[in-house]
């Protein structure tokens, strides 16, 4: 089930874009590069995490400033065109009864 719960302004919209674009790319370049540039790969580890962080951080943040449904096993989508926000629920969860 989807179930809209929520929007965000322009301004945060572009902030998770970033971080996902950013972790998209990231992610790409993990899948070509090996462990044999040292050096390059604890950058990689590195930027990887800290911009996990960054991405959950900022989901967590919005969804206290804005109070959004959630549910145990769910998860929060955004749509970067209207800056709505979803929930996503599994088959276990009971926010559709």
């Amino acid at each position: 089930m989807k179930k809209l719960v929520g929007q965000v302004t322009v301004a945060e919209k572009n902030i998770i874009q970033t971080l996902f674009e950013r972790r998209n790319g990231l992610t790409e370049l993990a899948k070509i590069l090996t462990a044999d540039n040292a050096e390059l790969y604890e950058k990689l580890v590195k930027d990887m995490g800290e911009t996990g962080t960054k991405f959950q951080q900022w989901w967590d943040d919005m969804a206290k400033k804005y109070n959004w449904e959630s549910c145990e096993g769910g998860n929060w989508e955004i749509n970067f065109d209207t800056c709505e926000i979803y929930l996503n629920c599994n088959n276990k969860c009971n926010c559709n009864k």
